[in-house]
C-alpha cells in the first residue's frame, strides 16, 4: 500500500554483484507497486530474484502526471532491455485497466505495453498483490498478534490500511491459494464503540459516504484527529498543532506525536488509538465475511509503524467482539505483516507466474 516512512530512492541501476551477466530479454520483469503516495519500482532477473535487483527507486507518484510518464522516467535512467512488466495499483481493476482510487490516474496495461515497447504488461490489483505474496511469507516476515489454530485449506485474508484501505482473500482449489481483490474498503462504516458512535455525523458533514477507508487508513488518520480534537480542543498540544499546521501530509505527523514518549499529543494518541480499535473490528467483519479460519494478514505501511503502541490483548478483545461468534474468531491466527517487501514479493511471483504460462489471462480480467 502506499505509505511509507523512509527517503525516497534516486532512479538509479543497482550493480548487485560484479560480473553479473543481464538475462535475455524475455528473462527481465519490471515490477511495480503503484500507491498513492509512492512507487515503488524494480527490474529483476530470473536468476536472480527480488534479492538482487538489476536496477531499484522509489518514487513520488503524485510528482508525475500519469503513469506513463513514471514508467519512462524509471526506464530511460534504467537502461535494460525489459520487454516484460507487472503493475499493481490501487484500485479495481478490470480486463487490464483501472481507475486509480487515491490518484487521477487512468491505467491501461495494453496502452503502456505499446507506448512504452513492451511485449506484455500484466496488471493487477495491489491487496491482490499482497494476497500472492503471503503463501510465500516466513515467520520472520510477520508479528503475530494472535497464534489460533488455522484450518488446512480454509480460506485467508488480508488487509492493508496504507494511503487508502485494502482487502482481498485467498481461497483453496485443491492445489494451491487464490488471491481474491476487493474493494471492502469502501464498504460503510459501522462504529465498533459507543465512544465512536459521533464519527458518522461527524463525517458526513464532509463527506457523501463514510467508509471504512476515511477512518482506518493514512486518508482516515487525519480525519480521526479532527474529531476528537474538535470535542476538545485544550487537549492538543501546541507543539502538535504547531506541527500539523506546517506538514502537507498530516498523517506521518500525527502517528508520530502519538509515539512521542516525552511528551505525546493525547489528542494523536486518541486518534491512533481509535484507528488501531476501528482496523481490529473490520479485520474481525472480514474474517466472517470469507470466513477466513486460514489466518488474517494485516498488510500496508501503517500497522508496522503503530507495534510500539498496540496492546495485543486489547486488539484481539475487539477483534473477537462479535457476540455468538467471539469463540470462533479466537482460533483464527491474526499476523501484521513486518516485511516491508511484501507486496513486490507478491508482484514478483505473479508477474513470473504469468510470464511461464502458470497464470492464464482471460477475455474480462479482474484482479
Amino acid at each position: 500500500m502506499g505509505y511509507y516512512w523512509g527517503r525516497v530512492l534516486p532512479i538509479t541501476t543497482v550493480a548487485i554483484h560484479r560480473g553479473l551477466a543481464i538475462m535475455p530479454d524475455h528473462d527481465l520483469l519490471l515490477i511495480a507497486d503503484i500507491g498513492g503516495t509512492k512507487t515503488d519500482l524494480l527490474v529483476l532477473s530470473a536468476r536472480a530474484g527480488l534479492a538482487k535487483p538489476l536496477a531499484r527507486a522509489r518514487l513520488k507518484s503524485p510528482e508525475y502526471p500519469d503513469l506513463k510518464s513514471l514508467l519512462q522516467a524509471f526506464l530511460a535512467s534504467a537502461p535494460l532491455p525489459v520487454r516484460h512488466a507487472c503493475l499493481a495499483v490501487a484500485g479495481p481493476v478490470i480486463d487490464g485497466h483501472a481507475h486509480l482510487t487515491n490518484l487521477p490516474w487512468v491505467v491501461d496495461g495494453a496502452a503502456l505495453g505499446s507506448e512504452l515497447k513492451l511485449a506484455s504488461v500484466d496488471v493487477l490489483n495491489d491487496l491482490a498483490a499482497i494476497a500472492h505474496g503471503v503463501p510465500g511469507l516466513a515467520a520472520a516476515d510477520l508479528k503475530t498478534l494472535n497464534t489460533g489454530r488455522a484450518a488446512p485449506g480454509a480460506a485467508k485474508a488480508v488487509l492493508a490500511p496504507g494511503t487508502g484501505l485494502g482487502e482481498a482473500f485467498l481461497v483453496w482449489d485443491g492445489a494451491r491459494y487464490r488471491p481474491q481483490p476487493s474493494e471492502g474498503g469502501h464498504a460503510d462504516f459501522a462504529p465498533p464503540s459507543a465512544a465512536l458512535c459521533g464519527l458518522i455525523p461527524y463525517l458526513q458533514g464532509r463527506y457523501d459516504h463514510v467508509s471504512y477507508e476515511l477512518v482506518c487508513s493514512g486518508i482516515g488518520i487525519p480525519n480521526l484527529y479532527d474529531f476528537f480534537r474538535d470535542q476538545d480542543p485544550a487537549r492538543e498540544t501546541p507543539g502538535c498543532a504547531e506541527r500539523l499546521k506546517a506538514s502537507a501530509d498530516r498523517t506521518p505527523a500525527i502517528i508520530e506525536a502519538a509515539l512521542d514518549r516525552a511528551t505525546p499529543c493525547p489528542i494523536a494518541r486518541a486518534a491512533v488509538d481509535a484507528f488501531l480499535t476501528i482496523l481490529a473490528a473490520e479485520a474481525a467483519n472480514l474474517a466472517l465475511k470469507v470466513l477466513a479460519l486460514g489466518g488474517i494478514y494485516i498488510g500496508g505501511g501503517i500497522p508496522p509503524r503503530l507495534l510500539p503502541i498496540l496492546d495485543e490483548r486489547a486488539f484481539m478483545n475487539t477483534f473477537c467482539a462479535k457476540g455468538r461468534f467471539a469463540t470462533l474468531l479466537a482460533q483464527i491466527p491474526v499476523h501484521v505483516v513486518v516485511n516491508p517487501d511484501a507486496t513486490l514479493m507478491g508482484i514478483a511471483a505473479y508477474g513470473w507466474a504469468r510470464m511461464r504460462g502458470e497464470i492464464s489471462g482471460c477475455a474480462t480480467r479482474v484482479s
